[in-house]
């Protein structure tokens, strides 16, 4: 009998299963009283590093709450592919209280932050679908880059003005650079004979924003070099960046509206023409169409987990903050190449996967979205919110970000404003972008900006000994 019985309580959790997979998919919550996973329907970048289990964790533990937590914890903690690097989240903790090497806890806490921040992205995008998809898109407009900010945030606390501005610089670097020219090389190169097609009313207006940036960063750099002494031009260029901060987040406002009610046409993602092969394939039992995404987990428990995390990347950021000048002088490479190129690879590798992935899949549309509109909300939010911040702080952070950093900027905007200039790609432009951005961050690994202000704010080259 007890056989019996349990035979029948799987075949009845199976059927629960499967008529639940069948129920639909407006929920307020993703686990309800009798511990059944409740779904709904939301289009998200970050399932792409989902891991998917028949059996949740906890699914046959009889307490509500705790099966609810379990069921949580399945699905932020062990639902991703990046599972395998929390580990060294603890570890991060063990090395800064008992007293390792700097470097090691400088390593184990980028390791950390990089796991956490797809996380993050992948709560935002939670939350978004249940405040809907104007709010929700606000949201991930302003979550979606928290990492740097936080970052940011604690590099200014110990006046460390030159971290923050490599730090943001090499975020928008990368998105330009690294990200988009990987995603349009691999794209071609999947594509090879087809070639890709993407919308370029929407590069056309972030284009436009990164150039009002590298206008606003160009001009007090240009206010210095003007002939003036340094200490003569040093309060009116402070001023300068703060008004220039303010307008460009005006701008950035103005462009939420835009992209999220006025003209949200233009950043939709455009459907091509299917072709023969792909038909086929629908008509002969929808093999050629892909799983629409779900909703994992409810609201509150999405902003509990987001709040939570939120805290470890802080705790884990300023680990980070402290510790990469002692990593850069043991490991042998300067500051700035820590900043400017390590920082943000290893951080939004999560983020960067994505991307490349989509272009894989020809969906070139969501690639140039993650990569340009990422550049554009460092440059016009995360860069002025940073100066503000500053001002209320009462710290003296201005938007002259020196020569060669400038100089970088500006050719990068403008080898990605001719790159997408035609709305067409192929696997050369994106090897164009990527060789672009390895000739710069060679010129950061040979080169060492202090970031102390007792020091020298010349560049020097490294000699060999």
């Amino acid at each position: 009998m007890r056989c019996f019985g349990f035979t029948c309580k799987i075949f009845r959790f199976l059927w629960e299963r499967k008529m639940g997979s069948l129920q639909e998919p407006w929920v307020l919550e993703n686990v309800d009283s009798k511990g059944s996973v409740r779904h709904g329907k939301i289009n998200m970048s970050s399932s792409l590093l989902r891991t998917k289990s028949d059996l949740p964790l906890g699914s046959r533990v009889r307490c509500p709450m705790l099966r609810h937590f379990l069921a949580n914890l399945h699905e932020v903690v062990l639902g991703t592919k990046l599972s395998v690097i929390f580990p060294v989240i603890p570890l991060a903790f063990v090395a800064h209280f008992y007293g390792f090497g700097r470097p090691w806890v400088f390593a184990l806490s980028l390791l950390g932050v990089s796991a956490l921040a797809e996380r993050i992205s992948f709560l935002t995008e939670q939350i978004a679908y249940y405040i809907g998809p104007t709010v929700g898109g606000l949201v991930n407009a302003t979550c979606g880059n928290a990492t740097e900010l936080i970052i940011a945030i604690f590099a200014l606390r110990q006046n460390k003005i030159d971290m923050v501005k490599y730090s943001l610089l090499g975020s928008v670097l990368s998105n330009l650079l690294l990200v988009l020219g990987t995603s349009l090389f691999c794209g071609g190169i999947a594509h090879l004979r087809k070639g890709q097609k993407f919308n370029r009313r929407q590069a056309e207006v972030n284009c436009i924003l990164l150039l009002l940036a590298l206008l606003c960063h160009s001009l007090p750099l240009l206010f210095r070099m003007s002939g003036a002494s340094a200490a003569d031009t040093a309060d009116p260029i402070l001023q300068l960046s703060r008004a220039s901060s303010v307008v460009m987040l005006i701008a950035y406002i103005t462009y939420l509206v835009f992209q999220l009610f006025t003209h949200s046409q233009f950043f939709e993602a455009q459907e091509e023409p299917k072709d023969e092969e792909d038909g086929a394939l629908e008509q002969g039992g929808g093999e050629g169409k892909e799983e629409e995404e779900e909703a994992v987990i409810g609201f509150w428990s999405a902003f509990v987990w987001l709040v939570g995390l939120t805290s470890l990347i802080s705790l884990l950021s300023e680990y980070l903050v402290e510790t990469i000048e002692d990593a850069s002088y043991s490991w042998g490479i300067s500051v700035s190449f820590n900043s400017m190129i390590l920082l943000p690879i290893v951080g939004n590798a999560a983020e960067h996967a994505g991307a490349i992935v989509f272009a894989f899949k020809d969906k070139l549309d969501i690639s140039l979205g993650v990569a340009l509109g990422s550049a554009t909300q460092i440059s016009m939010f995360a860069v002025p919110l940073c100066v503000i911040a500053a001002w209320i702080m009462g710290i003296d952070m201005d938007l002259n970000f020196n020569l060669l950093e400038t100089g970088c900027l500006a050719l990068s905007i403008v080898a990605v404003a001719f790159t997408l200039q035609d709305g067409n790609s192929h696997y050369l432009k994106g090897l164009i972008l990527i060789l672009l951005y390895s000739v710069i961050g060679a010129c950061f690994f040979v080169s060492k900006t202090p970031l102390s202000k007792n020091k020298s704010p010349y560049i020097y080259i490294y000699s060999s000994l």
